[in-house]
């Protein structure tokens, strides 16, 4: 279940590479937000009570609702228009975006660790490489502010990887 969480999270970072309304952006971002949610719910086992809960809860109220609302009501306030303006069209985005997760698939494969969940390793490393991407390739600043939470999402699937333990 813990792998089709987080190819449903690929996707979404294909989604978001080719999307050009802001709105879509944070709309995106809720769903990655539940998508840890659920990636976190399955994957920590070894954890106390306690730390299961807090961080559940800040994936879900912040990750899925606070964030994002905060970002539309931004957009709304500001009057700021609904396209993202990239520099490249589309499909270069889309290409771009695929050769980052066939690099990062090649790579994690390369890496001969025991304790490293290759699957987590492959989406956490393309997140980061498409947050970054994202924020490369757009040119206005609340886009850049997107492309941080996808980076941010990245590092808590990085973190993930790394081990099952995470602390409070």
């Amino acid at each position: 279940m813990t792998n089709v969480l987080l190819i449903v999270f690929l996707i979404t970072l294909f989604y978001m590479s080719i999307a050009n309304r802001l709105h879509t952006y944070t709309k995106v971002l809720m769903f990655q937000g539940v998508l840890l949610f659920g990636v976190a719910f399955i994957e920590l086992k070894e954890i106390s009570t306690l730390n299961l809960v807090l961080i559940l809860l800040e994936t879900i109220v912040f990750k899925s609702i606070a964030v994002p609302l905060f970002l539309e009501y931004i957009l709304k306030r500001n009057k700021i228009t609904r396209e993202a303006e990239p520099f490249l069209p589309q499909f270069v985005s889309l290409m771009i975006t695929t050769v980052i997760v066939v690099t990062t698939i090649l790579l994690s494969y390369s890496i001969k660790d025991e304790n490293l969940d290759k699957m987590f390793f492959v989406v956490a490393l393309s997140t980061l490489f498409t947050g970054l991407y994202i924020i490369a390739s757009r040119r206005k600043i609340i886009t850049h502010v997107m492309g941080y939470m996808v980076i941010e999402n990245g590092v808590f699937v990085l973190s993930l990887a790394v081990g099952n333990e995470m602390p409070m």
